[in-house]
């Protein structure tokens, strides 16, 4: 049996970060070497996260300030960014010049256009050149471009339940070039793990709205994508919800097929799009997918609908937003770069 594949994950604070060290404390392949926070520095995994306490090296693994003489000192070879937008660009191209490869879970390499970056968030990027090398790491739609990249930007968890249910039907030609409109729904550690006012438990329970209507930013990601594998100018209206639980996303995608397509032919494009895929579950036509099935897992489940009466197609989806629309499908494109077997480290229900 190969040596583990050394790691260090930077940011391990958030929701997102310690998703990512749930799975990689246990993942059979992974040795963590080093964890960065600037607010818990100095403090073991297991202190500050009681759960890990007996798992691996939770026990003796410390907190550090991120550091990238440091970082290249512990051995690691591959970086997860775990950081809030806006951060991990600072520290992306430092640790690709030390000759480490890097897995981006923020948004700030996932748009191949400067100018649509600046667009949609406000400012100018500020590693640009960085741009046109990281690959878009939707896992099963790039594991050979993955399994090369120095550079990978993990799709976010918006754009993971939508595109998935997409892409296979845009490619094939079985949609009309007319606008698509989605509902999406995400709990409330979308936002992540800061506190903020609109996030207390006390404005979220017994609540439900709709935010970022018109333009979210995760609305330029999925058009470029949808984009791309349509091969055409894809339009998109994308309205986002913010429900009372504490992960899960559930989305409801609205297309109309192109002329003559049926049921059957959307099946049929899905099974072929995903097969021997291990963590798209098909669940067939008419079936509505459920979060509860599929949260603390890296699984997406998707159903469809073909309604006759409205001449419109129904995609549904239910992830995870801190699994397969985060954590999880970054530890997946971690097996295809590392060449491991897909679902190491990742098939838990």
């Amino acid at each position: 049996m190969s040596s583990p594949v050394k790691v260090a994950v930077l940011g391990a604070s958030g929701y997102s970060g310690i998703e990512l060290l749930r799975i990689l404390l246990r993942h059979p392949s992974a040795e963590l070497v080093a964890v960065t926070s600037r607010t818990l520095a100095g403090r073991t995994l297991s202190a500050e996260f009681p759960r890990f306490r007996g798992v691996g090296v939770a026990d003796r693994l410390t907190f550090s300030e991120p550091d990238i003489a440091a970082l290249k000192a512990s051995d690691a070879s591959i970086a997860f960014l775990a950081l809030p937008h806006g951060v991990s660009v600072e520290f992306a191209g430092p640790l690709l010049e030390a000759g480490l490869r890097v897995i981006d879970l923020s948004a700030d390499f996932r748009l191949r256009s400067g100018e649509v970056y600046r667009e949609f968030y406000g400012h100018e990027h500020a590693a640009p050149a960085l741009l046109h090398e990281a690959v878009y790491a939707l896992s099963e739609w790039r594991p050979d471009a993955i399994a090369s990249a120095r550079l990978i930007a993990c799709p976010g968890c918006y754009p993971t339940s939508i595109l998935l249910p997409l892409l296979p039907l845009l490619r094939a030609g079985l949609l009309a070039d007319e606008p698509l409109s989605v509902a999406s729904m995400s709990g409330a550690s979308g936002a992540g793990r800061n506190a903020s006012v609109p996030l207390l438990f006390c404005e979220v329970q017994n609540s439900l709205r709709s935010y970022s209507v018109p333009t979210h930013r995760h609305l330029s990601e999925i058009t470029q994508e949808l984009s791309l594998a349509a091969g055409r100018n894809v339009r998109l209206a994308f309205v986002p919800h913010l429900v009372p639980v504490f992960a899960g996303i559930c989305t409801t995608t609205f297309a109309t097929p192109a002329p003559g397509v049926t049921a059957d032919h959307i099946g049929n494009a899905l099974r072929a799009a995903y097969a021997g895929q291990p963590f798209v579950r098909l669940l067939g036509p008419n079936q509505s997918p459920d979060t509860k099935h599929v949260m603390g897992t890296n699984f997406i489940d998707i159903g469809w609908a073909l309604d006759e009466r409205s001449g419109r197609l129904i995609l549904m989806s239910a992830e995870d937003n801190i699994g397969k629309g985060a954590s999880g499908q970054a530890v997946q494109n971690f097996n295809l770069l590392c060449g491991f077997e897909p679902a190491a480290g990742l098939l838990y229900v």
